[in-house]
């Protein structure tokens, strides 16, 4: 079951595990376009150890699943792994420029998403 309202704070740090309640990343950020205040796509961290080699990639709010059925709440994210490593992804020093519409378009894609500009229609983006 997915809430209605979410807090960012609620959502970063948290941990996102697989539908096998494996965990395969943490929440490090969401990205808010100011244009309309949605929420353009979260910064998962994958893979790496104790921080080194972890790469950071851009995943669409959509492809989360929030369960509340417990009291600390899950993310969870059905994506096999190979999905998730050939996504469009950056390291914690380089992250895109922003606003990148043409990265957030593919984000959105590579997952099976409509790019995310077409949700702006009539936006010069």
């Amino acid at each position: 079951m997915t809430p209605n309202l979410l807090s960012a704070t609620s959502i970063e740090g948290t941990s996102v595990k697989n539908p096998q309640g494996e965990k395969i990343g943490d929440i490090k950020d969401l990205m808010i376009d100011w244009r309309d205040g949605s929420v353009a796509y979260a910064v998962m961290s994958f893979g790496g150890f104790l921080g080194f080699g972890e790469k950071l990639f851009a995943i669409p709010l959509e492809a989360f699943n929030f369960d509340t059925s417990d009291k600390e709440g899950r993310i969870i994210l059905d994506i096999d792994k190979e999905t998730i490593e050939d996504a469009p992804g950056f390291d914690r020093d380089n992250w895109p420029q922003h606003p990148d519409y043409d990265f957030i378009d593919r984000v959105h894609t590579h997952y099976g998403y409509d790019p995310y500009s077409t949700r702006h229609s009539g936006d010069v983006l």
